[in-house]
C-alpha cells in the first residue's frame, strides 16, 4: 500500500503509471479523476483518494468528462491476489453480480452474502452492487460512444434492469443524460458513426500501463493458434490475432491489432552518466532512510514508491526524499512513478542518500499505451465479460512497473529485464479451453475443434467454430485423463473461472488419473491467472517470488530467440 503523501506527488506530477491503481476526488469541484487528470492540480487539503472509482461514486463524486476515469487499466492487485477480495473482483469484472446477483456471488466465494458486502467495503470502499454498477454505467458509455444502438437496448445490453435506473446511474457517474453522452463522443461525422454500428463491431482500446512487449505476446498467440478458432495474420508488428469466444449469452469473434497506440505521458527522465544526485547529499554518502529503489537494465526497470522531494531520476533505482538509489544498468531504469524532472545513468537519487550507476543511453519513461480491438457479439450484454476475458489473455492489467523491480534486481534475469522491460505472462480467454489444450496439445486440441466444436452461424473467414465446451468432451470422450478432466469441469468438482480458489484448482487438478504436472503448472499459470507458478523442473528460485511466472516467461522467450539465432546463421535473431 502506498500513502497519501507519494498518492498525491502522482497526482502533482500527472503520473500516467499510477492510472487505475487508484482514483483522487476534489471536494470542491465534485468530481473523481485518474492520477493523470491534465486539469490543475487540485490543492492537497480538498483532494480524496479512493482504491476504486466505485468507491468514489458511492460518496457523491462524478466522472471527469476530460480524464474519464473509467477508460483506465485495472489494479493489478485484482489479479494477483488470491484472497476472498481479489477472487470477488475478478468475478465482479466477469459480470458474475450481473447475471446472479449478489447472492451467485457468494455461492461461488463460499462466504455468506453480508461476509462479502463487508470484507469489499473494508477493502475498496464499496460492496459487489456498487462495483457493478460502476462496470456497468463504463460499459453503457462505450456503446453510446461508439454505437448507433438505440438507448434502451444499451439500458438492457450493459446490465441495467430498468430504463429508469440506466437513466438515474448514467446521471449520478457523467453527469449528462445518455443523449448528452452519446453527443460528446469524439467522433467526426456520419462516416465514423456507420463505422462504428454493431455490425461492424465494437471498437475498443484496451488500455495497459508501463512499457508492453506486444511483440513477445503475439509471438506466443501465432505460436499455439488453433485453426478454426484462432487465426493471426499480417507481417510482424503489424499482426492481427482474431479469435471466437463462448460467452454467457452467446458467442463472439474479437479482433487486436499488433501495433500500439500510444500513452500521454507522465514526465519523463533523460540524460546520460555515471551517476547523479540532486537535494541534499552527493553522490558518494551512505545514505539513509526508508525508502529505496533497486533495479538493472534498462527500460523501465524497477520502481521506487517514493514521496518525498520532486524529480524522478532515472537509473538502476531511484529515491524521492531520505533513501539510496542504486543500478547496474542504463537509460530509465527503475523509473520512479513521481516522474517529474531529469535524472540521469544508471542511478538517481533525490534528496538524501547516495547514486551509484553506470552510463548508458536514455529511454524516456513509458506511461502505458493501448491495444486496439473490435468486438461482434451475438448479444451485446456479453461486452463486459468479452473484454475482461481478453484483458485476462493479454495481461493487460499487470503492473510492469513491480514485475521488473523484483526481476531486474537479480542477476541472471537482469539482462533478460533489460532486453524485454514490461514483458508480460498472458492468461486464457476461455479457462476450459485452455486446460484441455495444456493437456492434449495443439494437434489433438486441433482435432478436438474439427470433430466437436460448435459451428458459428456466420463464419468469419477461417473463423468457423468454437472451442467445444467440457460437457460436450466429457460425453464424447470419456476415457483417460482428457474425460476424467473435463468431466470434473462439467459437474463443477473442477473450477477455473476468475473467482477460483487457486489452491483448490491444483490440488483437484493433480488429483485426477495421469495428470502431468507440468500441465497442470501452466493450467495454474495460464487460466487461472497466478503471476507465481515455479514449473516442476525448471530452476525458478523463491528469489523470484511473487513473479516466478514472469520469470518463466522471460527465461521461454530468451530460450526461443537463442534458437532463432542459431537457425538464421548471418541472418541473425529477428530482434
Amino acid at each position: 500500500m502506498i500513502d497519501e503523501d507519494t498518492r498525491y506527488e502522482a497526482v502533482r506530477s500527472r503520473d500516467a503509471r499510477f492510472d487505475g491503481e487508484f482514483f483522487f476526488a476534489v471536494e470542491t469541484t465534485g468530481i473523481y479523476c485518474r492520477p493523470s487528470c491534465p486539469a490543475v492540480t487540485p490543492k492537497r487539503r480538498n483532494v480524496r483518494f479512493y482504491a476504486t472509482a466505485a468507491a468514489a461514486q458511492s460518496s457523491g463524486f462524478r466522472a471527469c468528462r476530460r480524464c474519464r476515469p473509467d477508460a483506465v487499466p485495472g489494479s493489478a492487485a485484482w489479479n494477483v491476489r488470491a484472497d476472498v477480495v481479489g477472487r470477488a473482483m475478478r468475478l465482479i469484472g466477469d459480470g458474475v453480480v450481473d447475471r446472479e446477483g449478489v447472492g451467485g456471488l457468494a455461492v461461488r466465494l463460499g462466504y455468506s452474502a453480508r461476509q462479502v458486502q463487508r470484507q469489499l467495503t473494508a477493502e475498496v470502499g464499496a460492496g459487489p452492487v456498487a462495483l457493478a454498477r460502476a462496470q456497468r454505467a463504463h460499459t453503457a458509455r462505450v456503446l453510446l460512444q461508439t454505437t448507433d444502438l438505440p438507448i434502451t437496448e444499451i439500458a438492457f445490453a450493459a446490465g441495467f434492469a430498468s430504463v429508469r435506473q440506466f437513466n438515474d446511474t448514467i446521471r449520478a457517474v457523467y453527469a449528462s443524460t445518455p443523449s448528452e453522452l452519446r453527443a460528446a463522443a469524439p467522433r467526426t461525422g456520419s462516416a465514423a458513426r456507420r463505422a462504428a454500428t454493431p455490425g461492424a463491431g465494437i471498437p475498443l482500446r484496451l488500455a495497459y500501463r508501463g512499457p508492453y512487449q506486444t511483440a513477445a505476446v503475439f509471438d506466443l498467440l501465432a505460436g499455439e493458434a488453433i485453426p478454426g478458432i484462432e487465426d493471426i495474420s499480417g507481417v510482424r508488428g503489424h499482426r492481427t490475432y482474431r479469435r471466437t469466444l463462448r460467452l454467457p449469452y452467446g458467442t463472439g469473434i474479437v479482433a487486436v491489432e499488433e501495433s500500439r497506440g500510444s500513452g500521454a505521458g507522465a514526465g519523463t527522465s533523460t540524460g546520460a552518466g555515471a551517476g547523479t544526485s540532486t537535494g541534499a547529499g552527493t553522490a558518494t554518502g551512505t545514505g539513509t532512510g526508508s525508502r529505496t529503489g533497486t533495479g538493472s537494465g534498462s527500460g523501465s526497470v524497477g520502481t521506487a514508491k517514493t514521496s518525498k522531494g520532486t524529480g524522478a531520476g532515472a537509473g538502476g533505482g531511484a529515491s524521492n526524499g531520505p533513501g539510496t538509489g542504486t543500478g547496474s544498468g542504463s537509460g530509465s531504469v527503475g523509473t520512479a512513478r513521481t516522474s517529474k524532472g531529469t535524472g540521469a545513468g544508471g542511478g538517481a537519487s533525490n534528496g538524501t542518500g547516495v547514486a551509484k550507476g553506470r552510463p548508458g543511453p536514455t529511454h524516456a519513461a513509458h506511461p502505458g499505451g493501448w491495444l486496439d480491438a473490435r468486438l461482434h457479439l451475438t448479444d451485446l450484454r456479453d461486452l463486459t465479460t468479452a473484454v475482461q476475458r481478453l484483458r485476462r489473455l493479454l495481461d493487460l492489467d499487470a503492473d510492469p512497473y513491480a514485475v521488473d523491480e523484483r526481476l531486474g534486481a537479480d542477476e541472471r534475469l537482469a539482462p533478460l529485464v533489460v532486453a524485454r522491460p514490461g514483458l508480460r505472462s498472458p492468461g486464457a480467454a476461455d479457462p476450459d479451453e485452455l486446460a484441455v489444450r495444456a493437456l492434449v496439445g495443439e494437434a489433438e486440441a486441433e482435432r478436438l475443434v474439427r470433430r466437436y466444436g460448435k459451428v458459428l452461424d456466420a463464419p468469419c473467414g477461417p473463423l468457423t467454430h468454437v472451442f467445444p465446451e467440457a460437457a460436450v468432451l466429457a460425453e464424447a470422450e470419456p476415457d483417460g485423463t482428457l474425460g476424467a478432466l473435463t468431466a470434473a469441469l462439467a459437474d463443477g468438482t473442477l473450477r477455473l473461472d476468475a473467482g477460483a480458489d487457486r489452491d483448490d484448482a491444483e490440488a483437484e487438478l493433480c488429483a485426477l488419473p495421469g495428470m502431468d504436472p507440468r500441465a497442470a503448472a501452466v493450467i495454474r499459470t495460464r487460466a487461472l491467472g497466478d503471476p507465481d507458478v515455479a514449473p516442476p523442473g525448471e530452476d525458478v528460485p523463491d528469489a523470484w517470488r511473487p513473479w516466478r511466472s514472469y520469470a518463466v516467461q522471460h527465461l521461454r522467450v530468451a530460450r526461443e530467440l537463442e534458437g532463432e539465432g542459431e537457425g538464421e546463421g548471418e541472418g541473425g535473431p529477428r530482434e
